[in-house]
């Protein structure tokens, strides 16, 4: 291999970049309830209005507003009561001068009526109701087409579906839409050491963590996994495992092998591959420096950091947003959430890379807080008990405790 290839180190921002650049997978049509969380793969446009109908927000009595004018506790206005519009059903009637129909939440206003008296201002007697407050027209109503109106763009391609988009979709009556297929992500885990977490390790051995942890977050990005299992320090084994997970994915994750060493083979397998283009082989950031990626016929491949936390905190900064970028995602759909906190003690850090902490969160005196955790990039705990990580800038030597800083949460 080159020489030229070994640690080019590339920043965190130059490398997503990169990243952005990968083609988008292929659209499908999906039912309305398996999109959440998809990414639209076109504009969608209204077909009706929503509601199609002037709907009561109250329950109350349908009226003209100006035949309420002028009434008070003291002298109400006194209408005569035509009826009851049933949930569910267009009323029969029109509403004429002088008259109120009961309507409940939802029902559908008249002909003739523009305004909403809500019941706690009314009181029937006989078949006139009294109205002790005035109100104005289109008070207690949503007019047709206030929600969604008919032909303009309700969500513009690229949009993630949440349960509110679901929402109004369904009340349009759109009940298939496109998104973009969801990634396959081919996992491989290298190492002598390593052997899967059902078996006892022998001395020297250690159990398979980077598997499981790299499945959870594919999946949790919406990425679907394939398991290669555990691949010894062993280069054609390596090369033939990454070579069949090329081929049977969009996205390849190696753990393990990336850094400089005799026995580290991924960056030759991986440039094996037909017509592969080494993007980078390290990241100015701690920990994860050692990480690989590769362009191979529009599919990236990764090379992680052996070490548990460092592959973790490589595959939520740049693997994460790869695979949502692929199924279309823009903007802050693709990073994890942030907030802000403020340190509790001082936090070194050296220009020119990204450091992460892991850290705890707390709410003290109306501000948030971060607590790091100071435990090696080796120990898988640190993740499983931080809410988040704490990025100290490549160009910052550090934090004092009390300054603020951004936090990505963990999901």
């Amino acid at each position: 291999m080159p020489r030229e290839f070994f640690f080019q180190v590339r920043t965190v921002a130059e490398v997503l970049e990169d990243i952005f650049r990968f083609p988008l997978l292929e659209s499908q049509e999906t039912e309305l309830l398996a999109a959440r969380g998809r990414f639209l793969a076109e504009d969608l446009k209204a077909p009706e209005d929503l509601p199609a109908f002037a709907r009561a927000t109250m329950d109350g009595y349908a009226v003209r507003a100006r035949d309420t004018f002028g009434a008070r506790e003291s002298e109400p206005v006194i209408l005569r009561v035509t009826g009851e519009i049933p949930m569910g059903h267009a009323p029969k009637d029109s509403l004429r001068p002088g008259e109120a129909m009961r309507i409940a939440t939802g029902g559908m206003l008249p002909k003739g009526a523009d305004a909403v008296v809500m019941v706690e201002y009314t009181e029937e007697i006989g078949t006139l109701v009294e109205i002790r407050r005035p109100v104005t027209p289109q008070e207690n109503v949503i007019q047709p087409g206030e929600d969604v109106k008919a032909g303009e763009i309700l969500f513009s391609s690229g949009t993630k579906i949440t349960t509110g988009c679901l929402g109004v979709l369904a009340g349009l009556g759109i009940t298939k839409i496109k998104v973009r297929r969801q990634p396959w992500v081919g996992i491989i885990s290298t190492g002598d050491e390593l052997v899967p977490p059902e078996e006892l390790p022998p001395p020297g051995k250690i159990r398979d963590i980077n598997t499981y942890t790299l499945a959870a977050g594919v999946e949790e990005a919406g990425g679907k996994v394939r398991s290669y299992g555990l691949i010894p320090d062993e280069e054609e084994a390596l090369s033939r495992t990454i070579q069949k997970a090329f081929e049977e994915n969009d996205v390849v994750l190696v753990s393990g092998g990336s850094s400089v060493g005799t026995r580290d083979f991924t960056l030759n397998a991986i440039s094996r591959l037909p017509g592969a283009k080494i993007l980078a082989h390290g990241i100015a950031v701690r920990p994860g420096k050692p990480t690989i990626l590769a362009q191979a016929e529009g599919k990236a491949v990764f090379g992680l950091p052996g070490q548990v936390a460092s592959a973790l905190l490589v595959f939520y900064l740049l693997v994460r947003p790869l695979l949502l970028h692929l199924q279309g995602g823009k903007g802050k759909d693709l990073f994890l959430p942030q907030t802000k906190a403020r340190v509790t003690r001082n936090l070194p850090s050296a220009q020119g890379r990204e450091d992460y902490y892991r850290v705890k969160l707390f709410w003290k005196e109306d501000e948030l807080w971060a607590e790091p955790i100071f435990r090696r990039s080796g120990l898988i705990s640190s993740m499983a008990e931080a809410d988040g990580l704490l990025k100290i800038p490549e160009r910052s030597e550090g934090l004092y405790e009390g300054e603020e800083a951004r936090v990505f949460l963990l999901p």
